[in-house]
């Protein structure tokens, strides 16, 4: 895939060097945090505080007056560069306390709202910032012992109050999302059952343990159509932190012999599959609704098409 196709991967964009070797570093962190250009964006209920389609952005000394938060508190996500080496941090609050740092202006956005409209910079920090969060919110506890974890190293690392030496690291979990194509170049779009009746996206599955990314892909497409298909190729990722997953897209074949409108879907996951030429895709934006522009799927589905959709016509919601 091209440059293009990646940079339109809108969460996969970002404008900051992550800088992991200063994570374990007290002291640094500390003279970052006392630094008036290191700033703080602010999440909470999932969603960031932003005006104008930016991140609202903060200096430390703010949050730790308006909000009565610890440094402890800080998730660091690294330094801008091109902002003349200037740090930033994530900080998740609950609803009372995030109240007092909303002004005129100002409200909480919707990462798969506004991703493609952030910059390459608030788009990675927002992206960043909400897994990491995602991640410390589901994991309270030791995985292997049942006890209480605290967070350490800046945010990226989380350890018995007790035994520093049990740690746990922040997980991703690996989604595949498949273009799937017959010998007619027709595209297969499913119908989700948590959805709408008339909403339709590719298929897409999360990998399994001890699976490779070209087996989920031809695993995935059968359980969820019944379709052999064969030449899985990857096209590009994207971060979904919704709350952890990483899409990984693929485009995908029939497979020779297999009649494609020979479709099952498996009613549980699936509950309608539907063959689009290019012409009958574009003929149905009044009848379906397409994955929104934020999504990986949103943007396979443009590039086989060979132009942009009409983003007046697509929902923007819970799927990639």
């Amino acid at each position: 895939m091209t440059d293009e196709f990646m940079h339109r991967l809108s969460l996969s964009r970002h404008a900051i060097n992550r800088r992991a070797e200063l994570r374990a570093d007290a002291q640094a962190l500390n003279s970052l945090l006392e630094n008036d250009s290191s700033r703080v964006v602010v999440f909470s209920q999932g969603k960031a505080l932003v005006q104008s389609n930016a991140l609202v952005r903060f200096s430390a000394s703010q949050v730790f007056e308006q909000c009565g938060v610890s440094s402890a508190e800080l998730l660091f996500l690294g330094i801008a560069e091109q902002e003349g080496e200037k740090a930033y941090f994530a900080l998740a609050l609950d609803e009372v306390r995030a109240e007092g740092l909303i002004s005129e202006g100002t409200q909480w956005g919707d990462l798969k709202v506004l991703g493609h409209e952030l910059s390459d910079l608030d788009a990675g920090l927002f992206t960043q910032g909400l897994a990491l969060i995602n991640w410390h919110a589901s994991h309270k506890f030791s995985p292997k012992s049942g006890q209480d974890i605290v967070a350490a190293q800046a945010g990226w690392v989380l350890h018995h109050h007790d035994d520093p030496s049990h740690q746990v690291f922040p997980r991703t979990d690996p989604a595949v999302i498949v273009m799937v194509t017959d010998d007619k170049d027709r595209l297969l779009l499913g119908n989700n059952a948590l959805w709408e009746p008339n909403r339709f996206s590719l298929l897409a599955g999360f990998v399994e343990p001890g699976e490779s990314l070209e087996a989920a892909v031809i695993r995935e497409v059968f359980e969820e159509s019944g379709l052999k298909v064969v030449n899985p190729t990857y096209l590009g990722s994207q971060p979904w932190p919704f709350p952890q997953s990483l899409m990984l897209g693929f485009r995908a074949q029939v497979a020779p012999g297999v009649d494609p409108d020979a479709l099952v879907a498996d009613g549980e996951e699936i509950l309608q599959l539907r063959w689009f030429t290019r012409e009958e895709l574009v003929g149905s934006l009044d009848e379906i609704v397409l994955p929104g522009p934020v999504a990986i799927a949103r943007v396979i589905i443009e590039e086989w098409l060979g132009h942009p959709l009409d983003q007046t016509s697509s929902w923007r919601g819970t799927s990639s």
